[in-house]
């Protein structure tokens, strides 16, 4: 499991890693993405 967390550690500190996760941080701003996201959650803690 290490090597893993540290392919990611390593992807998230690249040039894409960082582009990527600032275009998740700008979806999560927007109002609509996160009323799905809180949707999403309410459906799978049903379950």
């Amino acid at each position: 499991m290490a090597s893993l967390f540290s392919k990611l550690t390593a992807f998230a500190r690249s040039p894409q890693g960082r582009r990527i996760t600032e275009q998740l941080k700008h979806a999560a701003r927007d109002p609509r993405n996160k009323t799905k996201a809180q949707q999403l959650l309410r459906r799978l803690r049903r379950r």
